[in-house]
């Protein structure tokens, strides 16, 4: 069976890559802005977005397991996405600077017999950030396509003062999470080591 990875994040390429799945890129065409209503939890927002992911693409594939996911930074009833500007970028890191904030990331795996969506929830301590750091760090440019502003993985890395839950939720892709969800699906079973790759490979389906 065919793994279709719908989404444009090279960080989630990655972590997909790094499990050992062979798997295909295919990016939708959502509009996440028009799902952002009033009073909508931070959880059900991100299952949503990582539902109609998944679905614009498996609507036009057959045979394939679709994988769909969003992520979101969520502070005082505030939901913050990714930056549409580096004054926007600056205003959110002041936002997150010196407080926890949760991170959500929704993943949906749709099959042509099933699907499954789950979300994963992980707490972020950032230490203080002043204000000529913020500015630094948005010239940087690593904040500006990034929920909350700021990438765990890269520079980000340097606020960090303390994480409660999955690293790779914050990352953008719960890889153990969505194993299982192939796994349970059916679509991946077993694993064998690829000695010239240097890594464990799921047997797909």
């Amino acid at each position: 069976m065919r793994i279709i990875l719908a989404s444009s994040s090279p960080r989630r390429r990655e972590l997909l890559a790094q499990a050992g799945i062979d798997f295909e890129i295919m990016p939708p065409d959502v509009d996440e802005a028009a799902f952002v209503t009033d009073g909508i939890a931070p959880d059900a927002l991100v299952a949503e977005l990582s539902k109609q992911k998944a679905r614009r693409i498996a609507a036009d594939i057959d045979g394939a397991a679709v994988i769909g996911a969003d992520t979101i930074v969520y502070l005082g009833g505030e939901i913050l996405g990714k930056p549409q500007s580096a004054s926007d970028a600056v205003g959110m890191l002041r936002k997150i600077s010196g407080k926890t904030h949760t991170v959500y990331t929704g993943v949906t795996v749709i099959t042509p017999q099933d699907d499954i969506t789950f979300v994963s929830r992980t707490d972020v301590k950032i230490r203080e950030l002043s204000d000529g750091l913020i500015r630094a760090y948005v010239k940087s440019g690593e904040p500006l396509d990034k929920a909350g502003s700021y990438a765990a993985q890269g520079l980000g890395a340097r606020f960090i003062e303390s994480i409660s839950g999955d690293f790779y939720t914050v990352v953008g892709l719960p890889v153990c999470g969505l194993v299982g969800a192939l796994e349970d699906l059916g679509v991946i079973r077993g694993d064998t080591y690829d000695g010239q790759a240097g890594q464990l490979r799921h047997n797909i389906r």
